[in-house]
């Protein structure tokens, strides 16, 4: 059984499914360093080797540009060939400062079934700033939300804060004071004068672009 996927090893084994899944062939270090957002090879090399020592893909001997992904299930998922379900796209979410939501009542985005529990209305924003970096959510990205009106300590929201502003960050209660903190050292946490939860993020999806 394949070991604990972290965020970074996700990112990487999502984009190299899509792109075999495009071309039939692996991307280079470079160009997965590129549309993930690394500044390094060998940062990608190292994450590499842990999705091999973890079982989720192995080198084909003899071809350098084949890293086939080894569980049939996770490589479905990824490039889309499971059940999936259309959310509404409810316009953009600010990830930096708070921003007025949009609603297109006739916009959809489409997310693999599995990544909902099918509990909760689901739906879908696109994110806009860069104030969820260090989560991996970056400007453009899609976040897939479960309407809910509560949170707990380190879960990512949607939130309306203050005059009706919605904003993504990451929930925390410190005694009797809420703080809304972006997950980027370069910028300052929120300390909303009135909140109200619209949701929980449960899922992450980027359109990675081809080069």
């Amino acid at each position: 059984m394949p070991g604990v996927l972290y965020r970074k090893e996700r990112e990487i084994l999502e984009y190299l499914a899509q792109f075999q899944s495009q071309y039939g062939f692996s991307p280079t270090l470079s160009e997965i360093a590129k549309a993930t957002g690394h500044k390094s090879n060998s940062t990608i090399h190292t994450i590499i080797r842990s999705l091999v020592e973890k079982g989720y893909i192995q080198k084909v001997d003899g071809n350098t540009r084949v890293l086939k992904i080894i569980d049939d299930k996770i490589a479905n998922t990824f490039q889309g060939n499971l059940p999936s379900i259309d959310l509404p796209l409810m316009g953009f979410i600010a990830a930096g400062s708070p921003l007025e939501p949009h609603t297109d009542p006739n916009a959809t985005f489409t997310i693999s079934a599995s990544m909902i529990s099918g509990k909760k209305t689901a739906y879908a924003l696109q994110v806009k700033g860069n104030s969820m970096i260090e989560e991996g959510i970056y400007d453009g990205d899609y976040v897939v939300i479960e309407k809910s009106d509560i949170a707990n300590n380190g879960d990512i929201v949607v939130a309306l804060v203050d005059d009706n502003l919605a904003t993504l960050k990451k929930f925390y209660k410190e005694g009797d004071t809420v703080v809304l903190k972006p997950a980027n050292s370069e910028m300052d946490p929120i300390y909303p004068k009135s909140l109200k939860i619209q949701g929980v993020c449960v899922g992450i999806v980027r359109k990675f672009k081809s080069y």
